[in-house]
């Protein structure tokens, strides 16, 4: 029997959504918008580029949050029903904790919101989000030092914000692995700051600001196949490090993999954000 790895394919060929720059500036509700507004505003356009797959072909000197912008993970969680939003506020969000000390060395972690995502056309949960297929990062360099502000007494957010601290979004697949759907990840290397676009994010009440990315053919963009519900990636969406080497954000989007069986189930997960302080 030949090497299971050497025949698993390295990459797939995939079309991925950048903005198409045009001076305006981008907005997405995450809720049903006015009569007339649409829901994502902004032009994108597809382009096709080779997805490398981490699991056989990782970036160079490996996928590390620090190095690349993200990682991939290993350990199952003790909550089960997701659907239940007081265990995740309980149960997952101390499990999460623990494990984004453990990775980070962090010595506080803060978590301050959570999506759950079903890829299922018409699934009608309320608060449920479909997987986004537009190439973003979850803040910018002005609404992540923010949540410091938003999340921290006063005076601690104050002595906080004098030492390194990050955001970071820790994604797992529910119920099944994430066959369908999977997150295309770009290494935080390849991504030059005239790719960043900052991008308003509607809620009921208030607006965030995000990251869309233009297309440069510099970016180098990898992805887990079949990450699985006892897997999680951790993704890097901001640093207040400067230090050479450390990467500050990330991109990521979902994308249609070609690969994917056509009666694979849709893909379910959920996604945490967290502030960690150093």
């Amino acid at each position: 029997m030949g090497d299971i790895a050497a025949e698993i394919s390295t990459f797939v060929e995939a079309e991925l959504n950048y903005l198409v720059p045009t001076g305006e500036r981008p907005a997405t509700y995450t809720y049903e918008p006015p009569a007339g507004v649409p829901l994502r505003s902004g032009v994108y356009r597809a382009v096709r580029l080779p997805i490398a797959n981490a699991r056989v072909a990782p970036p160079p000197g490996g996928a590390t949050l620090d190095s690349s912008g993200f990682e991939l993970r290993r350990q199952a969680s003790a909550l089960k029903d997701f659907s239940d939003h007081a265990a995740i506020a309980s149960v997952y969000y101390s499990e999460a904790e623990q494990l984004l000390k453990n990775a980070t060395g962090a010595d506080k972690v803060v978590i301050f919101d959570h999506t759950l995502r079903d890829g299922t056309p018409g699934h009608g949960v309320e608060g449920v989000r479909e997987p986004v297929r537009y190439i973003h990062n979850d803040q910018t360099f002005v609404s992540g030092p923010r949540r410091v502000q938003d999340h921290l007494p006063a005076q601690e957010a104050l002595d906080r914000s004098k030492r390194r601290f990050a955001i970071v979004n820790l994604w797992r697949p529910i119920g099944n692995p994430a066959i369908s759907s999977p997150l295309a990840l770009c290494d935080s290397r390849s991504i030059a700051l005239d790719d960043l676009v900052p991008s308003d994010l509607i809620y009921r009440d208030k607006v965030g600001e995000t990251y869309a990315f233009v297309f440069n053919p510099q970016h180098r963009w990898y992805y887990f196949p079949n990450v699985t519900p006892e897997e999680y990636l951790l993704l890097k969406i901001y640093d207040s490090s400067s230090e050479p080497g450390t990467s500050r954000l990330t991109a990521h989007t979902a994308f249609d993999d070609p690969t994917t069986p056509f009666d694979a189930p849709p893909r379910r997960s959920i996604e945490l954000r967290a502030l960690v302080f150093f």
